[in-house]
């Protein structure tokens, strides 16, 4: 039963993210229509608007909005950090349950599932709990992405020394936003990316991503991921506390067992 709905919830997202992709060239205002429109792009949209008049910088109600969004989902990030230190506190049994049980037959396969499981409840892991928060804030972060990207007023103004609405002419913003994508991805990953190939290798690749995309897309855009991902980055380290600096980040052992 939690698989099903957790599948429906995935496959509800990913729809309106596909929904919301179809239109993004197409500006946002009271007139739009459809859901992801009238109460998830729109009000982010006026909200960006509202504040820009009450403080007359585009860049600096880029920035509040996007702390505002921050904290409101900042109980759903807490939730999912907090699955991933407890799931990195138990990543050792759950190697050794892999290599006592390598489930290369059926029999094997379904000790391997009920040992583990059973060590789940024994640690009080809930293996889905990290992925339904990320699920929940994916709307809300690609909503407000789309109300930057199609709230043409923004694209006017400047902001520093870069134009909102053209991407950074000296590469500072996609930099500072691919070092602080890393940072963030090591710190939430921790242990675990060193158990994980693939999520090592991720660690490495978004980043790329993002500093190719920040390069490509109006400053707007790039100045909403930075800050959002240093908003992160501190969330995270107060989150794991002060041994995050001689464990995760820099050694990339997440150190869970020991403490």
């Amino acid at each position: 039963m939690k698989k099903r709905i957790f599948l429906l919830i995935a496959i509800c997202a990913l729809s309106m993210a596909v929904a919301g992709c179809s239109q993004m060239n197409d500006p946002i205002d009271s007139s739009s229509q459809g859901f992801w429109n009238e109460y998830i792009v729109y009000p982010l949209s006026w909200l960006i608007l509202k504040i820009a008049d009450l403080t007359g910088n585009f860049g600096v109600s880029i920035i509040l909005v996007t702390l505002m969004i921050r904290l409101v989902i900042m109980p759903f990030m807490v939730k999912q950090t907090q699955n991933t230190k407890a799931m990195q506190s138990i990543q050792v049994e759950l190697d050794e349950l892999k290599q006592k049980y390598p489930a290369r037959d059926g029999k094997s396969q379904q000790m391997l599932q009920k040992e583990t499981m059973e060590l789940f409840q024994k640690s009080g892991v809930n293996p889905l709990a990290g992925c339904l928060p990320l699920i929940i804030q994916m709307p809300i972060l690609i909503g407000f992405y789309h109300a930057i990207s199609r709230t043409k007023a923004i694209a006017g103004h400047s902001f520093l020394w870069f134009d909102l609405g053209a991407p950074d002419p000296l590469y500072v913003l996609p930099l500072i936003a691919g070092v602080t994508t890393f940072i963030q991805q090591r710190m939430m990953t921790g242990g675990m990316a060193s158990q994980n190939p693939q999520m090592a290798m991720m660690v490495w690749i978004m980043p790329v991503m993002i500093i190719i995309f920040a390069i490509n897309f109006p400053a707007a855009l790039s100045l909403y991921w930075v800050v959002g991902n240093i908003f992160m980055i501190i969330q995270t380290y107060i989150i794991n506390g002060p041994g995050l600096s001689g464990g995760t980040l820099v050694s990339g052992h997440s150190g869970g067992a020991k403490r």
